[in-house]
This record gives structure tokens, sequence and C-alpha cells, in this order.
């Protein structure tokens, strides 16, 4: 048995959820998200919690049990507080700056690195454009920006150079010695 899957979600005051058939709609302050519930796992609202219950104890089922309702949690947390992550940038002359829609990234190429800012994500640029602060609605959403600008330069091991999460230890390794 699921435990997570058996724990009510409460809904807080001023977050709205709809759920028709297998849509789940929830509005609040940060946005709208709508996500499609799995065949095999069904979402109900009772008072101010919503229950999500599986059709049948197969494996398939108690998989999506707990999956679903943890989505639908963070989907009810995201439109309430919303989620953040944060980027470190390091190494002399990498800095980043947006540009409108468009985050600008110096990161020791020969090009700059132009990102296109996805629909509900909100990117900060602070501290001379050594810090990134990456906002949203969306947990999955954020994480995914924010891995996909990590990657376009992660830290490496001998200088620490690159972006690396805030709070990210970086291994260091002993660069060559001279015999």
């Amino acid at each position: 048995m699921s435990r997570i899957g058996e724990k009510p979600i409460s809904i807080p005051s001023g977050v709205k959820v709809e759920i028709n058939e297998s849509k789940v709609s929830i509005n609040g302050a940060s946005g709208t998200l709508v996500w499609t519930v799995p065949p095999l796992v069904k979402a109900k609202i009772e008072g101010e919690e919503i229950l999500v219950e599986r059709e049948n104890d197969t494996k398939p089922a108690k998989s999506l049990h707990g999956t679903s309702r943890s989505v639908i949690a963070n989907m009810i947390e995201g439109v309430h507080k919303g989620f953040a992550k944060e980027l470190e940038i390091q190494g002399v002359g990498f800095r980043a700056n947006l540009q409108g829609q468009t985050l600008v990234m110096s990161l020791g190429f020969s090009h700059p690195i132009e990102f296109q800012v996805p629909e509900g994500i909100q990117v900060k640029v602070e501290d001379n454009g050594t810090r990134l602060v990456i906002t949203g609605a969306d947990k999955q959403l954020v994480g995914q920006v924010s891995a996909r600008l990590r990657a376009f330069s992660p830290a490496e091991p001998y200088k620490g150079k690159g972006v690396r999460y805030k709070g990210e230890h970086v291994r260091r390794k002993a660069g060559k010695t001279v015999a």
C-alpha cells in the first residue's frame, strides 16, 4: 500500500482546484497549472482536501498512486508559494544578463550563449551577473531550466569555474606538479 498516496492533500485558502474527468486544474496567486491524471488513478475533492485513489492493486497502479499524489501536492504548493532555484556563476569574465526573455551568458566560449526563458519561468540576475534566481509555479520546469543552464558549463574540478547550484560543493583536484 502506498503510504504517500493515501495522505490527503489540503487545499490552502486562495487556491482554486477543479477536477474534470482526468484533468486536474489548479489556480492560485502564482498562476494556473493543468495536469492529466493517469488512467489507473482518480482524484476527487472532499471538503477542503483532495484524495487520490487507485483503481486496483496492480503494480502499475501502485506505482502511479504515490506519484500522482506528489505531483498534485507540488502543483498546489507551486501556485500557492512558488518554487525557486539559485545558481552561481564563478570564473573570470563569466557573467549573465537578461535581455527581455532571453538570458545571455558569457561562459568562456568564443560566443555568448543565448537561452530563451520558457513561459511560466522568471529569471533574475543578481550580484553583477554572477547569481541567477529561477522561479516559477511548476516544480519540474524550474528544475529543468536550472539543470539546462548549469549544463552549459558545469563547474570544473581544477579551478572551480562554471555554473553551479547555490551551496553545491565542487570537489577540487590538484593541478600538475613540476618534477
